[in-house]
């Protein structure tokens, strides 16, 4: 086993599951209009490791993504995170389990425009009536590479500062599981790629897991392994991708999408 200088496990993959979808479904609608979005999705995603969700539009990446983090309800099947059973949870719970375990960083970045940036980074504990761990969210600001901007407002910081001081405040709270819903749609190519090597040093120096939904090969290609679904079923799985193998696949898909 490994270690970085901040003591935490780097790029060791465990078999430890951080969440888990078993036979996992979700309709939308009934009768005639009924979608199924999710169609019996099982899946594991493991501790300190980023993984990538990518499928054509209307695949169920999103869909996969926000019942797994107790966005969405699920209609048939099991979503967990850990040994948390989200399905039997009531509103109360889910907010609860949303707030203490999971961390979520969005496209658009969120941040409240009268806080600082430290502020926006320790909103959530401070609503929650918790005080931050010093040690880690300095750590966290230093991964991030914000320690210069911590009291800049948004309308003082670039797009690619702005999201990471999403993502720091995702990682603020020391949660199970960071989910990321396209979280650099917004920026320039060269701020995302900040970002996305900020996620990747997440999951190699602090040990964090990372769940991604992404449209882009090359985002894709940071993380250590990447899920594809198509007509929502799982129908690949990717260990240690490049860009250019994940767009081969994504044109794979393409391709049976205009022969079907």
């Amino acid at each position: 086993m490994t270690t970085s200088p901040l003591g935490a496990q780097t790029a060791v993959r465990t078999a430890a599951v951080a969440a888990r979808a078993t036979d996992l479904t979700k309709v939308y609608g009934q009768g005639e209009t009924q979608v199924v979005a999710l169609d019996a999705v099982s899946v594991d995603f493991h501790q300190a490791e980023f993984t990538a969700i990518m499928g054509p539009s209307g695949s169920g990446k999103s869909t996969l993504m926000h019942c797994m983090a107790g966005l969405d309800t699920v209609s048939r099947g099991s979503a967990r995170i850990g040994d948390v059973e989200l399905t039997g949870l009531n509103d109360k719970k889910l907010t609860r389990l949303r707030r203490d375990k999971i961390g979520f960083i969005f496209q658009a970045f969120n941040l409240l425009p009268t806080l600082t940036a430290l502020e926006n980074i320790t909103l959530p504990m401070d609503i929650a009536g918790r005080k931050p761990d010093k040690q880690w969210l300095d750590m966290v600001v230093d991964t991030v590479g914000l320690s210069g901007r911590l009291k800049h407002r948004p309308n003082q910081l670039s797009g690619g500062q702005q999201q990471r001081v999403a993502v720091a405040r995702a990682l603020a709270g020391r949660p199970e599981i960071m989910f990321a819903d396209e979280p650099t749609g917004n920026l320039d190519s060269r701020s995302g790629a900040e970002v996305l090597g900020f996620l990747r040093n997440s999951v190699r120096e602090l040990g964090q897991t990372v769940v991604m939904v992404t449209h882009d090969p090359v985002a894709a290609s940071y993380a250590d392994r990447v899920v594809f679904l198509a007509d929502g079923r799982i129908v690949d799985d990717m260990r240690d991708p490049t860009a250019d193998a994940v767009l081969d696949r994504m044109k794979r898909f393409d391709a049976k999408g205009r022969t079907s």
